[in-house]
């Protein structure tokens, strides 16, 4: 039989072949002027997400344990690569902001790397739901501490009263830059899942009695999974502190979690590819969403003798028939790819 299906070796080289061709596109979008400030702020959203939603997919979709606290390890880079950052330029440290911005990164991925083995621990002693109720916990004790902190702007924690965000970030953070950093990520997670390593979490996943009954450290590779999850959780964080240029402690809700877990379920637990495509997909339709709600409000405000009431009821609905468009093509796209990566 003919076999129609790509080599390893051409796989990876469509796979890298793409990935030029979508920076090709980054760069002649930003270097033409065709993308403003909005959409560069659009794909550097897209590019934090994906790398969130992938190190995500690790612990939920090959790991199998749900977690609610990741976006308290993207707080804890965040405020670790800012603080860095303030510190080493209040110093007069002479580095090039590049440069500056990847050691911070780097540093605050360290920390929640670190943190995530701490939390690791004695959380993932737990299974399903209970895991996930004091992940959610620790994402809400890091949340209370940041902003209490008087070196995060907070009162300091013997006031017991939040403080206000952090500013005075410098914005280092370059598209180019967090686009190949994106990439790294992702080729290293997929590294990951083919490796041994890989292979044993998976065996852990299907069935954790039997994977310890074979001789796998179960404990051991269920905090690497974790450890690794916070670490490129808090590069992300890093990345969007030096892009924002201020933070505030409301990042580590757990809103904004379940946001990701969100993502991870929607592309397909497991999947990476379903991962990039569901973190693309919805920061894409949440940003063109709202640039269109504001065009709609805006056109419709001319002809509709200036009706608050009428303006918002048809940017709702203009809103709603654009969402069920979306997720009709969204899930036909995931039905496409299927488990393939």
């Amino acid at each position: 039989m003919k076999k129609t299906m790509l080599s390893t070796k051409q796989s990876y080289l469509v796979c890298f072949i793409g990935i030029l061709a979508a920076f090709g596109i980054v760069m002649a979008l930003c270097e033409s002027g065709l993308a403003d400030s909005y959409i560069k702020g659009i794909m550097m959203t897209a590019c934090i997400a994906i790398i969130m939603t992938t190190s995500l997919n690790l612990t939920i979709g090959v790991l199998g344990q749900l977690t609610l606290g990741c976006c308290g390890f993207e707080a804890i880079g965040a405020y670790v690569a800012a603080l860095t950052s303030k510190y080493m330029v209040a110093a007069g440290i002479a580095i090039d902001p590049t440069a500056r911005f990847l050691l911070t990164t780097l540093i605050g991925g360290v920390v929640a790397c670190v943190f995530g083995i701490l939390i690791g621990i004695p959380a993932l002693r737990l299974h399903g739901d209970y895991l996930a109720i004091i992940t959610l916990g620790f994402g809400e004790i890091i949340r209370v501490i940041i902003q209490n902190l008087k070196v995060a702007g907070g009162m300091g924690l013997d006031k017991g009263a939040a403080g206000q965000a952090l500013i005075g970030i410098e914005r280092t953070a370059n598209l180019y830059v967090v686009f190949w950093i994106m990439v790294v990520t992702v080729v290293v997670l997929f590294m990951f899942g083919r490796s041994r390593y890989g292979r044993a979490v998976k065996a852990i996943r299907d069935d954790e009695i039997a994977a310890g009954a074979s001789g796998l450290n179960t404990t051991y590779l269920k905090v690497l999974v974790f450890a690794i999850s916070a670490f490129f959780a808090g590069i992300a964080g890093g990345i969007f502190a030096q892009y924002i240029g201020s933070l505030n402690p409301t990042m580590a809700g757990w809103l904004n979690s379940i946001n990701y877990v969100i993502m991870v379920v929607f592309g397909g637990m497991g999947s990476l590819t379903g991962s990039i495509v569901s973190a693309i997909g919805l920061i894409l339709f949440a940003g063109f969403t709202v640039y269109d709600a504001q065009q709609t409000r805006a056109i419709f405000a001319q002809y509709s003798g200036q009706d608050p009431e009428m303006i918002k009821k048809i940017s709702i609905l203009c809103a709603l028939n654009l969402y069920l468009d979306f997720v009709n093509m969204f899930l036909y796209i995931l039905q496409l790819l299927g488990d393939r990566e």
